[in-house]
């Protein structure tokens, strides 16, 4: 148990950030009564740390920044909730991949030095368990990189963590990429490159494993910028994934956020987001070549995980998976046990789920 509760941090995850990218997403927005001194606190540590920050840039350019990728990512796709993180830990037991790392969604500024300093402090400070769900927590495991990305650029759909208010615009133009100018996509383009060779050279892979809801609405950009990745895409029953989305989300907010946003409003925007999310990635899924792709029900996963990994490998062409057996089975022996949160579906939830979502129960046969 580290020495903060996640729901009680004075600062919030823009601490890491560069100081330009900070002040980019906060500029005319109106901080809320209530929050102005984890603001204020949080842009004096940001302010700091961002002195740091030309030390890795030398070091990047030195190292990293002409040597070309050795593979193209695989990337691990699906709405929140719909079970990416434990299919990321299964996958990233294959050392030959590469991944974003706790540690780094709050610091990518910090990768290439002093590393190990604020890592300690880190570690010493963080929960062990995931608040909202009992997953656990540590600066070495893997992570989405949508925090990491947030703290690098302003064009990234995590702004609405802090900024609430403003879900759905950050919605369309930067989890849809609706009417993002191409001058920020170029942005996209450079620092989510620019991530994954860091993420590469600190894990010691050689292909990058992404997992990261966000990008479920990227296919198109993501194909152009790595025209042979692979992308595994999970469902789940969206009676579940409603119902933990709103808790995930209600209760990760709290400490992130600089500005009110009801309940009501964090329920609405899911509905919509998860809606616009599907379709975006049903329109642009086609854009992938073929052989590239997997659709995988989260429930046949658990139901027999190495099974299931087996197959992803061999349909998808990823090689690594005779190496790597001994450690994913390692690992889901540890999990056997592992008491998941259980949900129960009232009345209200079912009505919402059909009456919003009803095209994801036809499309996948889910009933409750």
């Amino acid at each position: 148990m580290g020495l903060l509760e996640f729901n009680k941090l004075p600062i919030n995850t823009l601490v890491g950030a560069d100081w330009k990218t900070f002040h980019d997403i906060t500029k005319g927005r109106d901080i809320d009564k209530g929050y102005r001194q984890k603001y204020y606190l949080t842009k004096g540590v940001c302010r700091l740390l961002s002195l740091l920050k030309p030390i890795q840039d030398s070091k990047y350019r030195k190292l990293l920044a002409d040597k070309p990728l050795e593979n193209d990512p695989v990337f691990i796709l699906g709405h929140w909730r719909s079970g990416t993180t434990f299919v990321h830990n299964v996958f990233s037991c294959d050392k030959h991949f590469g991944y974003n790392t706790t540690y780094q969604t709050v610091f990518p500024h910090l990768m290439m030095w002093g590393q190990a300093f604020f890592k300690k402090n880190m570690s010493w400070l963080m929960p062990d368990k995931r608040p909202t769900d009992n997953m656990e927590l540590a600066v070495d495991l893997p992570q989405e990189e949508e925090f990491a990305l947030s703290n690098m650029m302003p064009y990234t759909y995590y702004n609405f963590w802090f900024l609430p208010k403003y879900m759905q615009e950050y919605c369309d133009k930067y989890l849809l990429f609706n009417d993002i100018p191409e001058e920020e996509l170029k942005v996209f383009e450079d620092v989510f490159t620019k991530l994954i060779k860091i993420s590469l050279w600190n894990t010691g892979g050689t292909q990058f494993l992404s997992k990261n809801p966000p990008h479920t609405g990227r296919v198109k950009e993501l194909v152009k910028m790595f025209p042979n990745a692979k992308f595994i895409y999970l469902m789940r029953n969206p009676y579940t994934v409603f119902e933990s989305t709103r808790s995930f989300f209600t209760n990760t907010i709290q400490p992130l956020k600089l500005e009110n946003i009801s309940n009501e409003q964090i329920e609405e925007n899911i509905l919509s987001v998860y809606a616009k999310l599907y379709h975006k990635y049903e329109e642009d899924k086609k854009f992938v070549p073929e052989g590239n792709l997997i659709e995988v029900k989260f429930e046949d996963f658990e139901v027999d995980a190495m099974a299931k990994t087996k197959e992803i490998y061999e349909k998808l062409s990823i090689p690594g998976y005779e190496a790597a057996k001994e450690d994913i089975e390692k690992y889901l022996g540890q999990k056997k046990g592992y008491k998941k949160n259980k949900y129960t579906y009232d009345a209200r939830t079912v009505q919402l789920v059909e009456a919003n979502w009803d095209f994801a129960l036809k499309d996948w046969g889910y009933t409750l």
